[in-house]
This record gives C-alpha cells, structure tokens and sequence, in this order.
C-alpha cells in the first residue's frame, strides 16, 4: 500500500484486521522473531553472566551474516521445488516446513554449547540458527506479500510485526527468567519447542495462488539464473532513485540496533536481575508493542506509508533518550525508570517497523517478492551486524551516556533520506496486479 491507496475512513482501515489469514500471518510473525534474539541480545546477557568481555559480545554479532545476504540464496526458495511436500503442502509451505524443523534442532545446538570452553562451538551453532531463521524470514515474507491484496497489505504488516515483536520479547524475557532457576541448556530447549506455533500455522495457512512456470520440463541453468536472480535484480535497478531506497533501508532502523545489541549488558551493569528485566518486559513491553504495532498499521492505512515512516523514524530517536537519563543516573536507577524506557522502546519499534515492512512490501514486484524483499530485509540487517559489531569498543571509549546519545542521532542521516525517497515515490513502487 502506497500513499496513493488510502483507506477513505478509519473504519475501513480496521476493518481489513479481521481476516483468518492475517492471524497466520501473526502465527508466522511470532515463528520468526523468536530466533532472533536467542542468537543476540539473549545470548548477550548468557555471555555478560560468564563475564565474557563486550568486545567479544558484540564481536560475536558477525553469526548473524546469514541475515545480511539471504538475498543470495533466496532464488532457491523462490524457485526450487521439494519432491512430495511440494505437492502436498505447496511451493512456500513445504519449504517452510523443512526449514523449522532444522530450526528447532540448531536452537537446541545452540543451548548445548559452553561460552566459556567451547566459544568456536556456540559461534557455530548460532551461525546455523541465525541461517536457517533467515531462511524462515525469506519465505514467511514472500508468502505475506503474495497471499494477500494491496490494501490489505498494512494489516498484513502490522500482523507479521505484531507477531514478529512478540517473538522478540517471548525470546527477550522467558529465557531471562527462566536462567535464574535452571540451566541454559533446557532454557534453548524449551524456546525451541515455541518454534511449534509456526508449524502450526504453516498447516493452517492457504497456500497462494502462484503462477507456475512456463515450461516445467528440465530447462537450461542459464534461464533458471536469469528468471530466478537476474530479472528480480534488473527490476528493482531499473527504478529512479533505488540507491537512494537502499541507502535508506540500511539506516532507518541502524540507531535502534546499535543501541539494542548492548540493552542486556547494560540493564546487568545497572544492577537489574534477569527476572526482574523478563518481568517488565512481558508485562508492559507486550501490551506497548500491540499497541505500537496496531497504531503502524492504521497510520500506513490512513496517511501513507511515507508519513508514517517519518513519524515512526522521530519517535524511535527519541525513545532512545530514556536510555540516556538512565544512563547518566546509574545509582538511581528503579523498576519506573526502565519500565518507561522499555515501554517506549517497545511502543515505538512496534509503530516504526510496521511502516518500514509496509514500505518493503510495497517495494516488491509481485513476480519475484522471495527474491526482492530479502534483498532490502539484508541491506536492513547489515546495519544490525557489521555495522553494530563496534558498539562494544564504542561503549568502552566514551561511556554509556554518549553511547546512547549517539544512536539517537544516528536516526538523523534516515530521516534526511527519507525526504529524497518520497520525491521517487510514482517510481520506485512497481505496479500490483
């Protein structure tokens, strides 16, 4: 949806919420942001708890290359078909299928290894769940884009958000508890019996309707190359002002990651317990991130994705001055102080994602939607690691206080791009069929 499709009235932008596909697709969304964290911030308070150094926290985000350049291998998810679940279950759900069950089993590696002997062996394992939940990522936003229509398209974003964020709290929060009271092995064990719920959905999900190929008979590599990665590519490339587009999705969510890949080594140092943190944040953090979510949705449906963006941009810069007064006041630090802070973190990720998925999905040529959003998704991850991968060192030379003062103005640089993207607006977005 595109700010050249608004709904006429608030009504009907609530309206499109009630549909069966869209609690799927919350299904799904909650299945994908669960892995995330478990290789991340999560993993980062198990790493703080075995006084492993920040550096090597944050050095450790490199396992999540597989998110940075899913664009590469997403082609073969778009395209390649599995022998019997194909017919079975379809194109995207018979990969989907596969791709958890491999998913629970690297979750369970994962939570099997030992920071402090066998560091090489968790990188490992986290490399594999960082792959297999790109993999996951690749195909749940292909089947999104695809099964539902253009104005439904916002609703499809806020559900998958909704469910993604979640996701991203359930990991964020249970595991916390949980480590106070038994081992991180049945920790990762339980969070990947929860990789179930996508499983669930991915049988209940109706598989779109596709266009199959021309010719299914064997055919020449070179066309496969050509319909599978080249065209995809050659599309996008082709629009006016698409290196502006991808500069842009590689910076409008850069000042949240910088800052959240050091939350849990931080919320430590100021004295919280693992409880504690997993107590606010499913409480508050949950309710704040629906509410965040639901209003994303309504704003893309109302005034235009653009808007919305730049909206959900501003109040995302200043959420992290929470961060700041906690910061500077270390000592008088309390339970209302951090349930401000992650209330509104929450809040606003929630509102700022749900724009930015929408504005991803309306960048999509429906022909090749695997191929495409998982290039802009990748370009959004590099931000998340390689260019986060310093934080540490950057925490270390000039203190939190200006740590988080800097990930505020980095939202400046997106913002600033955001104004040129909308002049592109008529010719960035392809045509829906």
């Amino acid at each position: 949806m595109t700010d050249r499709s608004k709904a006429t009235s608030w009504k009907e932008s609530l309206t499109v919420y009630w549909d069966r596909r869209q609690l799927v697709i919350f299904m799904m969304g909650f299945s994908s942001g669960l892995p995330l964290l478990l290789g991340f911030s999560t993993l980062s308070w198990w790493l703080s708890g075995e006084n492993i150094p920040k550096t090597v926290i944050t050095g450790l985000l490199i396992v999540a290359t597989p998110y940075s350049f899913k664009f590469l291998w997403a082609p073969i998810l778009d395209q390649v078909q599995l022998p019997i679940l194909k017919n079975r279950l379809g194109q995207r759900r018979s990969w989907l299928l596969v791709i958890q069950v491999l998913l629970i089993v690297s979750i369970v590696a994962l939570g099997a290894s030992d920071p402090r002997n066998g560091l090489t062996y968790m990188a490992v394992s986290a490399l594999l769940v960082a792959f297999f939940s790109a993999s996951q990522d690749i195909v749940i936003d292909a089947y999104r884009i695809e099964i539902l229509r253009e104005f439904e398209q916002g609703a499809g974003a806020a559900a998958t958000q909704a469910g993604y964020r979640v996701g991203l709290l359930v990991a964020g929060a249970v595991p916390l508890a949980l480590s106070d009271f038994i081992s991180w092995f049945w920790v990762y064990f339980f969070m990947a019996t929860l990789v179930v719920v996508g499983i669930i959905a991915t049988f209940l999900a109706p598989e779109p309707n596709l266009k199959a190929p021309e010719d299914t008979r064997i055919i020449k590599i070179g066309a496969v190359l050509q319909r599978a990665i080249v065209n995809p590519f050659t599309d996008f490339c082709g629009r006016r002002g698409w290196v502006w587009v991808l500069c842009f999705v590689l910076l409008y969510k850069y000042g949240d990651a910088i800052a959240g890949a050091l939350f849990n080594p931080f919320f430590r140092e100021l004295g919280f317990s693992g409880t504690q943190i997993a107590l606010i944040v499913k409480t508050y953090g949950v309710p704040m991130t629906m509410v965040g979510v639901l209003t994303g949705g309504v704003l893309v449906a109302r005034i235009g994705i653009f808007a919305a963006l730049f909206f959900g941009g501003v109040l995302q810069a200043i959420t992290n001055l929470c961060f700041v007064w906690l910061a500077a006041h270390p000592n008088g630090a309390t339970e209302v102080g951090l349930f401000i802070a992650i209330a509104a973190d929450n809040f606003t990720g929630g509102l700022g994602s749900t724009a930015f998925v929408a504005f991803l999905s309306a960048l999509c040529n429906i022909r090749f939607t695997a191929t495409q959003f998982a290039l802009f998704t990748s370009f959004m991850a590099l931000g998340r690691t390689y260019m986060a991968v310093p934080s540490g060192w950057l925490v270390d030379e000039i203190g939190w206080t200006n740590f988080f003062i800097t990930s505020t103005a980095l939202a400046v640089p997106a913002l600033l791009l955001l104004i040129i993207v909308r002049r592109h607006a008529s010719e960035i977005f392809p045509p829906r069929n």
